[in-house]
């Protein structure tokens, strides 16, 4: 009997359990694109595009309805320079904010941007594009300088090198000692010979035959000897 009963309360708490999961899912589901915060869908100039000259204005297009009280939204236009472009508070037009510019640009342009959500939440962001510039002006053609005559070159007239006299006797050096010094060595050359001549006469007077051999016939004047 019990389990019957515990078969026949078991289908009704199932089906109930399976009602609030499915109701609690369709919440989820529906509930989402309403917490869900607006986004940028996109924006004229683009993103990363690249132009010829700046737009009079810069457009803003939202997934939703921005808020349009004055202040709600601002944005901010600058050159590479960091110069300002805007001109102007923005115009909120629905899910469209329109921000006038005005200047001239060169490089890169950047763009912050900040509203009010749908659901009153902020949110902001940033991007950039790129201007090309004025185009540069045509050169014109500079007159030709007209031809100047120039003189011509007159020729200098080098000066002749005068003759450099030589030196006098009194500049020159004096060459006498050097005349003495030579005379000197050769009287002392002449003494060293006549003295090896005399020295070798005498050498060989000493040693000659008469002086040498026994016996030998007087000279001329000596005594007799003493054998005869």
């Amino acid at each position: 009997m019990s389990h019957r009963v515990h078969k026949r309360l078991s289908a009704p708490v199932a089906a109930l359990v399976a009602a609030l999961l499915a109701a609690f899912a369709l919440v989820l589901v529906t509930a989402s694109p309403a917490d869900a915060h607006d986004e940028l869908l996109g924006s004229d100039p683009a993103a990363d595009s690249s132009l010829d000259a700046l737009p009079a204005q810069l457009t803003l297009t939202f997934s939703a309805e921005i808020a349009d009280d004055e202040g709600a939204s601002v944005v901010e236009v600058t050159d590479a320079a960091g110069a300002t472009l805007t001109a102007g508070a923005p115009v909120v037009n629905d899910n469209v904010l329109t921000q006038p510019l005005a200047g001239e640009a060169s490089g890169a342009v950047t763009v912050l941007w900040k509203v009010v959500s749908s659901d009153g939440h902020p949110i902001s962001g940033e991007f950039s594009f790129a201007v090309a510039g004025a185009p540069s002006p045509t050169p014109t053609a500079s007159p030709t300088p007209s031809e100047t005559a120039t003189a011509a070159p007159t020729e200098t007239v080098e000066p002749t090198p005068t003759a450099t006299s030589l030196p006098t006797s009194d500049d020159a050096p004096s060459a006498w000692p050097w005349v003495v010094a030579g005379l000197l060595a050769l009287a002392l050359i002449a003494a060293v010979v006549y003295l090896l001549v005399s020295r070798s006469r005498r050498e060989k007077a000493l040693t000659g035959p008469s002086a040498s051999a026994p016996g030998g016939p007087s000279p001329p004047g000596s005594p007799p000897s003493a054998d005869h």
